[in-house]
């Protein structure tokens, strides 16, 4: 029987009508096919994967972006900058949540399979580049929210695709999504950074590493010996060499009481080799937020690349703040609301672990406190 390749236009709509309308009779059909993850990469993750980033381009040169009587138009260089390194990162996503719903997969009496993980994101992730197409208008990009319905398709692409068995498919999904979370967390500000660049110095090296720091154009530098650093990390990671602390570890660093605020509820969740994470949710009178800790393991290494590029971006208007930083070569992350008092701040700790509070306190500097009151140099010795 002829396998269905969607190699050209007609077919690769006809392929995301399938999987958007009908994805429970369509999966078997993908699991059935015998692409390669070139093939897949070429026919279906290159051209849906541009739809959001060309669109935002052009949505911002025509209509410009605007709120409170407010509105700019990027230059050129920059949204062209920031449209290329989106793409490029949305790309490379698709192979690292492939090797984690590969990785994942026996955790759940699945099967590895690295071609059929990558067709299951691949796939999965059509809605959310169909979604992309809003960015054309800005004021209608509230709807890319639509993008969320991947969710479902990712979930009933996991049985035809992994084995996983139908029992253990919302626990898989639900543990694929929580690592592609924390990626989308640490790629934004990188985004964020590198969309203010205009173009990269020519860096040459007479060796077979390069060291230094190179001064980028747009502003800022980066880091060549912590981007050294953030590779061997991933690369240990993936090999296994640095596993996750246990969760029930990171629990009791948790502080029973911060200030006057108390402790009222605990939990914890592990995802096997890719993280784990620890959070208690505090409370004074009407002001309550989450203190959690997580170890990010592979994923981490994605903040070390932020370090070494000098992370740098903020937005305020009269309602509050948000901005990233790098301090003492870690990215810190910083969020307020004025009217509501509702914020967040974290840091990255080791280019590995994240320490954040978020929710509704008197002030920032609560919150600030919160994530002070962990010892981060326990939190470090427990990786041994």
């Amino acid at each position: 029987m002829e396998q269905a390749n969607p190699s050209n236009s007609a077919s690769l709509v006809e392929r995301a009508k399938a999987i958007i309308l009908t994805p429970k009779e369509e999966w078997p059909k993908v699991a059935a096919e015998t692409t390669t993850q070139a093939e897949i990469l070429k026919t279906w993750v290159l051209p849906l994967a541009a739809i959001g980033p060309i669109a935002s381009l052009i949505g911002g040169q025509v209509f410009g972006y605007g709120a409170f009587g407010f509105s700019y138009r990027p230059g050129i260089a920059s949204a062209l900058v920031t449209a290329i390194f989106t793409y490029g990162l949305a790309i490379a996503s698709v192979f690292v949540l492939a090797f984690i719903a590969d990785f994942l997969a026996p955790k759940f009496n699945g099967v590895s399979n690295r071609t059929n993980a990558s067709k299951l994101v691949a796939y999965g992730y059509t809605a959310s580049w169909l979604a992309g197409i809003f960015g054309l208008i800005p004021a209608l990009a509230f709807f890319t929210l639509l993008g969320l319905y991947s969710l479902y398709l990712i979930y009933t692409g996991v049985t035809p695709l992994m084995q996983v068995p139908q029992d253990k498919a919302a626990g898989y999904t639900a543990a694929t999504i929580l690592c592609a979370i924390v990626l989308a967390l640490i790629v934004t500000p990188i985004v964020g950074a590198v969309s203010g660049l205009f173009a990269f110095n020519a860096i040459t090296a007479s060796s077979d590493t390069a060291s230094g720091t190179v001064t980028l154009p747009g502003g800022g530098s980066l880091d060549l010996d912590k981007m050294q650093q953030a590779t061997k990390q991933l690369e240990n990671a993936a090999n296994n060499k640095t596993p996750p602390i246990p969760a029930a570890k990171m629990q009791e660093l948790l502080p029973a009481v911060i200030g006057t605020y108390a402790r009222t509820a605990i939990e914890s969740i592990a995802v096997g080799p890719m993280g784990s994470n620890a959070q208690g949710t505090y409370t004074a009178g009407a002001n309550s937020y989450t203190l959690k800790i997580a170890d990010m393991s592979a994923l981490g290494a994605l903040a070390g690349l932020g370090a070494a590029m000098g992370v740098e971006q903020s937005k305020e208007d009269a309602n509050g703040y948000e901005k990233t930083t790098t301090v003492n070569g870690q990215m810190q992350t910083e969020s307020w609301n004025h009217q509501s008092r509702n914020g967040k701040f974290g840091v990255v700790v080791n280019n590995r672990f994240l320490i954040e509070a978020e929710g509704t306190a008197d002030s920032v500097d609560e919150l600030k406190a919160a994530v002070a009151s962990i010892n981060q140099t326990q939190l470090v010795d427990l990786a041994g």
